[in-house]
């Protein structure tokens, strides 16, 4: 089972960048679809994005489309959350969270491991 570990986040203005990393431990990482969560104080866990085991499939919720991409990279174990055009209301924790199938879902539910997080705050 993979362990994971996101980084990246910080402070920053609103219609800047940042580029979320989350690196997994383990040999089997290649398995994994992999998500984007994120949670603002006070509301629920929202899905963000996931992409297949390969990388060759991606979803995203309708809120970041556009804006976010998701990538990885099987040979660094590594998934990326790269977020332009921020905006207040993505101010929150993110968390990548892997599911142990080929495509993964948007149900956070289904994912088996979870990071700790890391904070993403949008000044306007």
């Amino acid at each position: 089972q993979v362990q994971l570990v996101e980084s990246g986040g910080g402070l920053v203005q609103a219609g800047g960048s940042l580029t979320l990393s989350c690196a997994a431990s383990g040999r089997t990482f290649s398995r994994y679809a992999m998500g984007w969560f994120r949670q603002a104080s006070g509301k629920e866990r929202e899905f963000v994005a996931r992409i297949s085991s390969s990388g060759g499939s991606t979803i995203y919720a309708d809120s970041v489309k556009g804006r976010f991409t998701i990538s990885r990279d099987n040979a660094k174990n590594t998934v990326y959350l790269q977020m332009n055009s921020l905006k207040p209301e993505d101010t929150a924790v993110y968390y990548c969270a892997a599911d142990r199938t080929q495509y993964g879902s948007r149900y956070a539910a289904d994912f088996e491991v979870w990071g700790q997080g890391t904070e993403v705050t949008v000044s306007s």
